[in-house]
């Protein structure tokens, strides 16, 4: 495996529900995911996730690319990382899980890691 593709493999859990608020990218088509890393990434890469969300403790595998990146040292003092959007093999499973978890607080004005 190359260096390249390891970088590509990330294990992140979300262990409550304001993390996940916070991480979760309700704007991105298919849903997606605000990781915090210190690996360098550019739009268009690809991503393996290992997710753990809150209460289920499987692992669920997840593959999507970068759409957003917020680099080390960011304006505003925010968390470095890649917003990750699940890609078309999830057919919607990821975001169906989150946004279940996610019931009556989507429409929060309450700040975002990307918004």
């Amino acid at each position: 495996m190359t260096e390249n593709n390891r970088k590509g493999i990330i294990s992140f859990s979300i262990t409550d529900r304001g993390a996940l608020h916070s991480s979760y990218l309700s704007f991105v088509q298919n849903g997606g995911l605000f990781v915090p890393t210190s690996r360098s990434y550019e739009l268009g890469d690809e991503i393996f996730l290992l997710l753990r969300i809150m209460d289920d403790h499987s692992v669920t595998p997840v593959t999507g690319s970068v759409v957003w990146v917020t680099p080390a040292g960011a304006q505003g003092n925010k968390v470095p990382g890649v917003g990750v959007q699940f890609g078309p093999d999830d057919q919607g499973s990821t975001r169906t899980s989150i946004e279940h978890h996610l019931a009556g607080t989507l429409n929060s004005e309450r700040p975002t890691h990307t918004m």
